[in-house]
Parts: C-alpha cells; sequence; structure tokens
C-alpha cells in the first residue's frame, strides 16, 4: 500500500506563489508517474501537471509558464512550485501516483488534498 500526503497549500495573493509537496511512504518501489491534479467546486478533476520517473514532464496549458514540478527521488517526494499564481488558480490539489500495472491497468494512487485559494 503507498500512502500520499500532501503540504504546502494556503491562502496568497494574486501574483504570489507556493511550493506544495507530496510525501509517499509504503510500498513506493513500484511507482512510475507522479502528478498533480486540481478540483474547484463544481468542476470535474483536472490535470495540472505530471512528471514520469525518468524526468519527463507534461503541464496543462492553464498553468503552462507558471507552475513547475519536479521530483525527489531520494526523499520520495513530488512537488509543484506554483508562481504567479491567479484566482482562476484556487481549487483543492491532489497529488497522485502510478503503481504496478494489473490486468484492469495500473494501481492509482491518491492523497487527500490541500487547499490552495488565490486572492484578487
Amino acid at each position: 500500500q503507498v500512502q500520499l500526503v500532501e503540504s504546502g497549500g494556503g491562502l496568497v495573493q494574486a501574483g504570489g506563489s507556493l511550493r506544495l509537496s507530496c510525501a509517499a511512504s509504503g510500498s513506493i518501489f513500484r511507482l512510475n508517474a507522479m502528478g498533480w491534479y486540481r478540483q474547484a467546486p463544481g468542476k470535474q478533476r483536472d490535470l495540472v501537471a505530471t512528471i514520469t520517473s525518468g524526468g519527463s514532464t507534461d503541464y496543462a496549458d492553464s498553468v503552462e509558464g507558471r507552475f513547475t514540478i519536479s521530483r525527489d527521488n531520494a526523499k520520495n517526494t513530488v512537488y509543484l512550485q506554483m508562481n504567479s499564481l491567479k484566482p482562476e488558480d484556487t481549487a483543492v490539489y491532489y497529488c497522485n501516483a502510478q503503481g504496478r500495472t494489473t490486468d484492469w491497468g495500473p494501481v492509482i494512487y491518491w492523497g487527500q488534498g490541500t487547499q490552495v485559494t488565490v486572492s484578487s
């Protein structure tokens, strides 16, 4: 079993920055890609950024150029550096990790989420 614990969320003004962290514990040796998703009230959960075990990254168009995802394999932690924050970025941010692949697809793990609120 894998546990994901997020930290770093909070309240910031527009134009400010936050750094989210997601620490993985448990059976982490099977983890492959990790990422961040977010969900605003009344909206679906959307991809923010992903990073593979080799360091390849992908970003949603809405955060491209403002957010940076990184990974510290020694600490089993993935980060999301968020700069130039906008009120539209307000959401609950969820850490995600892909584990072993089964006959039914990859095993996906989720953190409990951390609230990010950006004021005008």
